[in-house]
């Protein structure tokens, strides 16, 4: 009797897979791999618009780390992979809302500092016509000027934090009026001291956007006069591009407190903290009002002078994220804290490293890379 019978069953030899198959297994390996990598360690980002110019320029690509901060785990889980909020070339949704998971963030290196470079979700596409879940709300970036807990202010363009002035990017831009004697501007010049949004105010004088630096030696030729920094009123309200809390009107007992604040002159408001009560009446419930609303997901609702929240009447308000307050570099060209109020921390998305490449649209084919930019840390 042979005993080798059950050799032959037990050593019969795999299937081969079909190449379409070894191309499907590969294919799907990728995304999830590349999807854990994205979603816990680091992702690239582009600059989109010159809102932290020069700092970062338009056309400046960027590794973000998700591991400084800890990464943010997906709050709409159910997507296609490597989209934000639509498919591309299309207005169509790209995630299923119907499953939508608690905030919960990993442990980090370390909490958000003053003076870091932060990529986040914006907190206005909570709000109509979007309403999109927080992780599928649009990156942007911006420098931390204040933290949970701190007293921010700004006076004539400068920020204060807890009452003492805080330091300025090296590279960030503003508004400046210039003198002329009605003669050209060199374009190499322009070039050269990066003038930006050039607007003609007579036939002599115009604006522009540029550094500190920049405007000092613009001083030095001898067809300018003078170049000053545009800096708005302090008092003085723009009905046209108002600040935060008058861009949202929603969150008022009566009529708004005339608070006159403009973006050079703003607070001071105090960054809501984990943990923190604020004393709600006519003044702060503007300011707080939509933090204790829209981010903390709150029912809220005014009748004369009193404040509803979840059904009960309330007159203080305990938080329960920790917010930070977001400035472009580029002050007078930027969308941000001064418009849309505080940043939960549960937009962050992580700390941007390194420019990895930087590509000029408006330059020639030859100059298109920024060479001097290329894998240049961020500061």
């Amino acid at each position: 009797m042979t005993w080798k019978f059950w050799k032959k069953d037990n050593t019969k030899a795999k299937k081969k897979k079909s190449a379409s198959r070894e191309w499907f297994d590969a294919i799907v390996f990728a995304v999830i791999a590349a999807t854990l990598i994205r979603t816990l360690f680091i992702e690239a980002y582009v600059i989109p618009s010159g809102s932290m110019e020069s700092s970062l320029l338009i056309g400046d690509y960027l590794f973000v780390s998700k591991v400084n901060y800890g990464a943010r785990m997906p709050i709409t889980p159910i997507g296609i992979p490597f989209t934000a909020h639509t498919i591309p070339f299309t207005d169509a949704q790209s995630y299923w809302s119907g499953l939508q998971l608690p905030y919960y963030r990993l442990p980090g290196f370390s909490d958000i500092k003053k003076g870091d470079i932060v990529v986040f979700n914006l907190p206005m596409e909570a709000d109509s016509p979007y309403y999109r879940p927080v992780d599928r709300r649009e990156n942007i970036i911006k420098r931390c000027q204040g933290t949970p807990g701190d007293t921010l202010s700004l006076a004539n363009a400068q920020v204060y934090i807890n009452g003492k002035p805080e330091l300025a990017a090296i590279h960030g831009e503003m508004t400046y009026i210039v003198k002329s004697d009605g003669s050209p501007i060199n374009p190499d010049v322009i070039n050269e001291l990066h003038l930006t949004d050039m607007a003609p105010i007579n036939n002599t004088d115009f604006s522009t956007n540029t550094t500190v630096e920049s405007a000092a030696k613009l001083r030095t030729y001898s067809n300018i006069k003078s170049v000053t920094p545009n800096i708005a009123i302090k008092g003085l309200v723009d009905e046209l591009n108002p600040v935060y809390p008058l861009s949202h009107p929603d969150y008022k007992i009566g009529a708004m407190p005339r608070y006159g604040w403009n973006i050079d002159n703003f607070g001071p408001v105090i960054i809501p903290k984990k943990g923190w009560t604020v004393k709600l009446d006519s003044l702060t419930f503007p300011i707080y009002g939509r933090a204790i609303a829209v981010y903390e997901h709150n029912t809220v609702k005014v009748n004369g002078k009193d404040i509803f929240i979840n059904g009960k009447k309330a007159d203080t308000y305990t938080f329960k994220l920790n917010y930070y307050w977001m400035m472009g570099d580029n002050r007078h060209n930027s969308t941000d804290s001064r418009y849309w109020g505080f940043l939960p921390e549960d937009h962050v998305v992580g700390k941007a490293l390194f420019t990895w490449m930087s590509i000029d649209s408006t330059a020639s084919f030859a100059n298109k890379i920024r060479w001097s930019r290329l894998f240049r840390g961020i500061k």
